[in-house]
C-alpha cells in the first residue's frame, strides 16, 4: 500500500491537511469577524465564537475522517449517494466561490499595501497576489501548498498567543459573557448570523480536507490511517478555535468600549489590524507583526486559491466516473485540465468582483459569510449521509455520541438559517 517512507513517522506523513484547514480558517473569520466581535461586543458573543466551533465539529471532521477510512475523497461519497447530491454540491459552490476568493483576496491584498507601502489600488493588488498564488500552484503543486502555509500558520500562532497574553490584563473579565437577547436589533443579529458563517470557516472546505488528505497520501508516499489522520484533524482544529477566542479577546481587550472601529477602507482597516498587536507588544514589533499577518493571510488566500479548482476538478471526474482507492493511484499527482479551467475562471470572476464591488470591506466580508452560513446545514447533512454509506469500513462508520453530535450540529445550524431568513425577509415584508 506505500513505499519505504511508511516504514516509520506515521503520524508525521499524515500532518498537513489539517494545518491546511488552519491556514484556511484563520483568515477572514479571525482577523476580521472575531476583533469586530469583541471590538462591539466585548465578551458577549463568545458564546456564539464557541457554538459555532461546537456545532460544526462533526461536519468538518467528516471531510478527513472519510477520506482516510475509505481512500476516496468526500465527493465520491457524495456520489455514491446519487448524482443529485454532486448537483447540489455544485450549486452551493458556485454561489459561494467568488465571494469567498474575492473577500479573503481583499483583505490579504490591503495587508500587503499597508505592509509595502504600494501605492497602487487594491484590485491591482489583488491581481497581483492571486497572479503568485496561481504560479506557486503551478510550479509546486501540493507540495509547496503544504509547506507555506505550515511555516506561515506556526509563524502568525506564535504571534497571536503572545499578543493576547498581553493584552490579557486590559480585557473586560466582568463581562458580560451572554448578548442581551431582548436588546439585540435585526443588524446585530445579521452580524451574528456572518459571524457563525465562516467561523472557524466555511463547511465547503471539508470536501477540500479531503482532498488534501490525499494530496498529503500522494506528497509523502502513504496512506494514513483514521488514527494519523484524526490526530492532524484535531491540532488544526482545536488550535483555529483557540486563535478565534485570542481575537475575540484583542478586539475586547483594546477596542470595546474606547470608541475605536475598524475602519472601512483596506489599507486603513490592515493599520487598525496590526494595532492590535503593536499596542499591546510594543512599537517595534510592528514591522514582525504585519508580516506575519500578511503570511497567515496569504495562506488563507494560497488555500482558496487551490481549494475550489481542486474540488471542481474532481468534481467533474465524479459526475463522469467511480473514484479509485488512494490506495491505486497513490504516484499520480497530476491535475486535469479542470484544475487549471477552474482556476482561470474563478480568479477572472474574483478580479470582476473586486473591481465593481463597492469599496466596503465589512460589507463584502458580510456577503460571503452569510452565504456560508444558510448554506452550512446542506453540507453538514452531505457529510454525515456519507459517512454512514456502505462504503466506510464497519469500524469507521458513524456511530455512538458521534452521530448525535453531527444531527444535533445540522438541526442547530438549520435553525439558524431559518431564523436568519424570517428576520432578514419576513420580519420587513
Amino acid at each position: 500500500m506505500a513505499d519505504s517512507k511508511s516504514a516509520d513517522g506515521g503520524i508525521w506523513h499524515a500532518i498537513g491537511p489539517g494545518i491546511l484547514f488552519a491556514g484556511a480558517a484563520v483568515g477572514v473569520s479571525h482577523l476580521v469577524q472575531s476583533t469586530r466581535a469583541g471590538a462591539a461586543y466585548g465578551f458577549a458573543l463568545v458564546f456564539f465564537v464557541v457554538l459555532a466551533n461546537a456545532i460544526k465539529y462533526p461536519a468538518f471532521r467528516f471531510g478527513q475522517q472519510y477520506a482516510a477510512a475509505t481512500g476516496t475523497s468526500l465527493l465520491e461519497g457524495y456520489r455514491r449517494r446519487g448524482k443529485w447530491a454532486l448537483a447540489l454540491y455544485a450549486a452551493l459552490t458556485v454561489a459561494t466561490m467568488l465571494t469567498v476568493q474575492a473577500a479573503v483576496t481583499f483583505v490579504t491584498a490591503a495587508l500587503g499595501l499597508y505592509l509595502f507601502g504600494w501605492d497602487i489600488g487594491v484590485t491591482t493588488a489583488s491581481g497581483l497576489l492571486i497572479g503568485i498564488c496561481a504560479a506557486l500552484l503551478v510550479l509546486g503543486r501540493y507540495a509547496w501548498l503544504d509547506r507555506v502555509v505550515k511555516l506561515a500558520v506556526v509563524v502568525f500562532t506564535i504571534a497571536t498567543f503572545l499578543a493576547a497574553i498581553a493584552a490579557a490584563s486590559r480585557a473586560p473579565w466582568g463581562g458580560p459573557w451572554f448578548p442581551d437577547f431582548g436588546a439585540l436589533g435585526v443588524g446585530d443579529l445579521m452580524f451574528i448570523a456572518a459571524l457563525i458563517g465562516w467561523m472557524p470557516s466555511a463547511i465547503d472546505i471539508s470536501v477540500w480536507q479531503s482532498l488534501w488528505t490525499l494530496a498529503r497520501a500522494r506528497d509523502s508516499g502513504r496512506a494514513p490511517s483514521v488514527r494519523e489522520s484524526m490526530i492532524d484533524f484535531h491540532v488544526g482544529y482545536i488550535g483555529t478555535a483557540v486563535l478565534a477566542l485570542c481575537f475575540v479577546l484583542m478586539g475586547a481587550a483594546i477596542m470595546h468600549g474606547g470608541g475605536r472601529e475598524i475602519p472601512e477602507q483596506p489599507v486603513a482597516f490592515a493599520g487598525a489590524l496590526v494595532e492590535l498587536y503593536t499596542t499591546t507588544l510594543g512599537g517595534w514589533t510592528r514591522p514582525i507583526i504585519a508580516a506575519s499577518a500578511f503570511m497567515v493571510m496569504f495562506s488563507t488566500t494560497f488555500t482558496v486559491t487551490d481549494g475550489f479548482p481542486r474540488a471542481i476538478d474532481v468534481l467533474i471526474q465524479r459526475w463522469r466516473e467511480a473514484e479509485a482507492p488512494i490506495t491505486e493511484t497513490l504516484d499520480d499527482e497530476s491535475q486535469g485540465r479542470g484544475y487549471w479551467g477552474a482556476m482561470a475562471v474563478i480568479l477572472l470572476g474574483t478580479l470582476a468582483l473586486l473591481a465593481f464591488a463597492v469599496q466596503s470591506l465589512k460589507g463584502l466580508v458580510d456577503v460571503a459569510t452569510t452565504l456560508s452560513f444558510l448554506t452550512a446545514p446542506m453540507l453538514a447533512w452531505l457529510n454525515h449521509a456519507a459517512m454512514r454509506g456502505d462504503e466506510v469500513p464497519e469500524d469507521g462508520r458513524l456511530r455512538g455520541w458521534l452521530w448525535t453530535a453531527s444531527w444535533l450540529g445540522i438541526a442547530i445550524q438549520a435553525i439558524f438559517a431559518l431564523g436568519y431568513l424570517y428576520l432578514r425577509f419576513g420580519v420587513s415584508s
